[in-house]
C-alpha cells in the first residue's frame, strides 16, 4: 500500500454559519489549531497541481505531502482564511461554485455568506489556487449527458475568463461522482477531480477520484493530528461498495422525478 496522503476538505471558517453548512463548519479559532497541527507534523503542504504532476508521472512528490482544500466558496475565504493560511505559508485550493459566486448567477446552494467572484484573482494572490466546484452544486451523477456537461464547461469557462489562464481541477459537489462523471470530467478538459470518500488518499490513488477527509465541526485536533499521521482512515484507491451504487440509483430515479438536487 502506497503512503497515505492526507487530503483535508474544509467549508466555511467562521463563528456563526447557517444551519445547513454547521456540521461542515469549523470556527477560527479551530482552524489556526488545525493548521498548527499541519506546521508541526512536519508533512510538506502541496497544491492539487503538484499533485497532480505525481498522478501523471511528471514530477515526484515531496516525503510526506499533505493538501489543503476549501470547496463552495464562503465569504471568510478570501479574508480571515487565507490570512491563516498565508501567515503560516501553506498552499491550498480553493474549489468554488460559480453560480453562487458570480452576480446574478444561479445554484442550488441554501442561503449564505459567499465571496463574489471579483475575489478570485485576490484569492489566488494570496497563494491559493483555483478549481471548478461546478456551477450549481449539483449531484452530478444524476445529471442527463447535456445537463452534465454544462455544469464542467460552463463554470470552467467563467474561471478562466476571470483569471485569464486554464482551470484544470475539479472537486464534485458533495463528491459524488460516477465512470460516467470522472469520464466526462476528462473530456471537459480537467487534469484532476477529487471526490470525498471520508478516506486518505495516496501516491496511487485515482485522478478523477482523488479522496478527501470532509472536516466536520465535531472533529477534534487530535483527528486531525490522527490524519496526518496516516491513520484513522481508509486508505483509497478502492472501489465503490454496494451501498455506494444503490444510493447512486435511488438519487438518480429521485432526479428523474423531481429535478437536480442540492448535492449536500
Amino acid at each position: 500500500m502506497s503512503p497515505a496522503v492526507p487530503v483535508f476538505l474544509y467549508h466555511a471558517v467562521m463563528d456563526d454559519p447557517p444551519a445547513w453548512i454547521a456540521e461542515f463548519t469549523v470556527t477560527p479559532r479551530e482552524f489556526a489549531a488545525h493548521l498548527d497541527a499541519v506546521v508541526d507534523s512536519g508533512r510538506t503542504p502541496v497544491t492539487i497541481s503538484a499533485f497532480a504532476d505525481h498522478l501523471a508521472g511528471r514530477a515526484p512528490l515531496p516525503p510526506r505531502p499533505v493538501l489543503l482544500t476549501f470547496d463552495d466558496g464562503f465569504a471568510d475565504l478570501p479574508g480571515p482564511t487565507a490570512d491563516a493560511l498565508a501567515a503560516r505559508g501553506l498552499p491550498a485550493t480553493a474549489y468554488l461554485t460559480t453560480g453562487a459566486i458570480a452576480a446574478g448567477g444561479r445554484s442550488l446552494l441554501p442561503p449564505a455568506p459567499m465571496m463574489s467572484l471579483d475575489r478570485v484573482a485576490e484569492l489566488e494572490r494570496s497563494g491559493m489556487e483555483i478549481g471548478s466546484h461546478t456551477v450549481t452544486h449539483a449531484q452530478l451523477d444524476t445529471l442527463t449527458d447535456r445537463q452534465l456537461r454544462a455544469e464542467l464547461h460552463d463554470s470552467k469557462a467563467v474561471l478562466e475568463d476571470t483569471l485569464g489562464h486554464p482551470v484544470p481541477h475539479l472537486a464534485y459537489p458533495h463528491g459524488y461522482n460516477s465512470p460516467r462523471v470522472r469520464a466526462t470530467a476528462a473530456r471537459a478538459g480537467y487534469e484532476t477531480a477529487t471526490a470525498v470518500r471520508h478516506a486518505l488518499s495516496s501516491e496511487q490513488d485515482e485522478r478523477y477520484r482523488i479522496a478527501r477527509l470532509i472536516v466536520r465541526r465535531s472533529h477534534t485536533v487530535a483527528d486531525v493530528e490522527t490524519w496526518l499521521a496516516g491513520d484513522g482512515a481508509r486508505i483509497a484507491p478502492y472501489r465503490d461498495g454496494p451501498k455506494t451504487i444503490a444510493w447512486r440509483w435511488y438519487r438518480r430515479a429521485r432526479t428523474a422525478l423531481h429535478g437536480p438536487a442540492f448535492a449536500g
